[in-house]
């Protein structure tokens, strides 16, 4: 009988929830929205989601050979990895933007960390947002019969209508695995499997829901918190990004804030933000709070006893704050502190100058728009200045509008300036000048930072000249193969969203010049 007893290290306890466990169970939950997102967007998808997976998984065997690190890959988490930066890319990314983004996500977010366990950001998150900011072009993309439209998220933070039940079947113009139906099916078997902790995925949408109801403008309203809670990534995120092991926090108190934490910032950057498509962003934040959180809050070790350990130590009085906290976090929190001081102190010594030069470069873009003026009155309307305009026009609105008048006093023509907010990179402010008669002189743009090459032609004179000596109520937005009208703006290829932001704003001008009292 062999008596040999083995001597290992803990832990002791050994089941079957191995590493390749775990992934196998997340990569089948995620089939359901994978399948979903197929059916729907086609054959390009599935290539996205099978080149994404490729690249991830190759490059991590690549490591592991040059680098003499075991045969991790087989672990599944590549994978898994691949898989979920596919799915929240757009159904019309190029090719090599999943490919790039494995590539960045395995080799130096995981892999150049350490590995599996040592990254300290997630690296699907990371991935993803690589390739936003890199190449923000190709991957926001999103075409309806090969004409480039917004998501339902942008059409929601425009205040227009969405359909809800679209967005959560996964049928809308929105990313490969936005079926919400699908992803909760597969986020409810990972919570049943205990694979993830509750704590994290119900306190991010409870976060995030609350904060929309309060401050996203519509209240509780069921309809608009359901829209915001299916568009944008938040259920994907909250299930299967939030929950990861390596960058969510140990214990369940920590779980709660840090759910909360990224649930309220995404809230923020939904509701403040310029993006629809932020909630990326307040995870990878998130992932950044773990470890502040894990070294506050501690589970307590079984049978615990603060008073007696204390004694044991020769610990007689609690430490002093002061002497509690890392000094790193007392210097970082100086630092931030003085470089707040200090930009505010810039700020305020160049606050004059920088209005100066606004109000210049207003009065230039009112000189341009009606030339034939020696002077201008600004109109009063404090009660529409600074608001949303009216309920046709996206978020546009209206700054100021001024009367233009020749040397003898009398009038010669309107300016108006007006901002929208739907640029694809920003605001885009832009001064209407309005002859007496109701026609367009021009426009002109006084904020306009849109991509290079795309959406600044929109600067051009072939764009900006269709506005001229057009006497119409409305502008009208062409793309695609619409024909040709009265009121026809040819839309910049390639740039549909600037081309629309621009015309919203112009038509937000010309309703406000018919209707407001005091500018006629």
């Amino acid at each position: 009988m062999n008596t040999a007893i083995n001597i290992s290290s803990g832990p002791h306890v050994r089941d079957r929830w191995t590493t390749p466990y775990i992934m196998g169970i997340v990569f089948m939950s995620l089939m359901p929205a994978t399948i979903v997102g197929v059916v729907v967007h086609g054959l390009h998808a599935f290539l996205i989601i099978v080149a994404s997976i490729v690249a991830a998984v190759g490059t991590e065997f690549l490591f592991d050979t040059l680098c003499h690190k075991g045969k991790s890959y087989k672990d599944g988490s590549a994978a898994v990895t691949g898989l979920l930066l596919a799915l929240s890319l757009s159904p019309d990314t190029p090719l090599y933007g999943p490919i790039i983004g494995s590539v960045f996500a395995i080799l130096v977010v995981k892999c150049c960390f350490g590995g599996l366990g040592k990254n300290f950001l997630n690296p699907a998150l990371a991935g993803r947002c690589f390739l936003l900011i890199s190449f923000s072009n190709s991957m926001t993309v999103f075409k309806v019969d090969m004409v480039s439209s917004p998501t339902p998220m942008a059409e929601l933070l425009a205040g227009r209508a969405v359909n809800v039940t679209s967005m959560f079947l996964g049928t809308s113009n929105a990313v490969i695995g936005s079926s919400i139906a699908a992803l909760l099916l597969g986020g409810l078997i990972l919570w049943a499997f205990d694979i993830i902790h509750g704590e994290i995925c119900f306190s991010v949408l409870g976060g995030f829901t609350l904060f929309i109801a309060l401050f996203g403008g519509q209240g509780f309203d069921p309809v608009f918190l359901a829209a915001n809670i299916c568009g944008g990534g938040v259920v994907m995120g909250a299930f299967f990004m939030a929950t990861d092991y390596v960058t969510s926090p140990v214990s369940k108190l920590g779980q709660l804030i840090y759910g909360l934490i990224i649930g309220v910032l995404g809230g923020l950057f939904r509701v403040f933000g310029s993006s629809a498509d932020s909630f990326s962003y307040s995870i990878l934040m998130g992932n950044l709070f773990t470890p502040l959180i894990d070294m506050y809050i501690l589970p307590k070790p079984f049978a615990y006893r603060k008073k007696a350990i204390a004694i044991q130590r020769g610990e007689t009085a609690r430490k002093p704050l002061s002497q509690r906290i890392p000094k790193s976090i007392i210097v970082i929190a100086l630092i931030t502190l003085l470089a707040g001081f200090a930009l505010g102190g810039v700020y305020k010594m160049t606050e004059d100058t920088i209005k100066e030069q606004k109000e210049r470069a207003a009065w230039q873009s009112y000189q341009a728009v009606v030339p034939t003026a020696e002077s201008f009155r600004a109109v009063q309307a404090p009660d529409i200045y600074g608001q949303i305009y009216g309920s046709g026009f996206g978020r546009v609105m209206i700054n100021e509008a001024v009367i233009g008048m020749d040397a003898n006093g009398k009038t010669v023509g309107y300016a108006i300036s007006a901002t929208s907010s739907e640029g694809y990179d920003g605001n885009i402010t832009v001064s209407v000048g309005i002859s007496t008669d109701g026609s367009v002189n021009r426009i002109s743009f006084t904020e306009l930072h849109e991509t290079p090459g795309k959406g600044m032609l929109a600067a051009d004179a072939s764009f900006v000249d269709q506005f001229s000596n057009r006497s119409v109520k409305s502008f009208k937005l062409l793309t695609g193969s619409a024909q040709e009208t009265a009121n026809g703006i040819e839309c910049i290829s390639g740039a549909t969203v600037t081309s629309k932001a621009i015309v919203n704003a112009v038509n937000a001008a010309l309703d406000f010049f018919q209707n407001a009292k005091g500018v006629q």
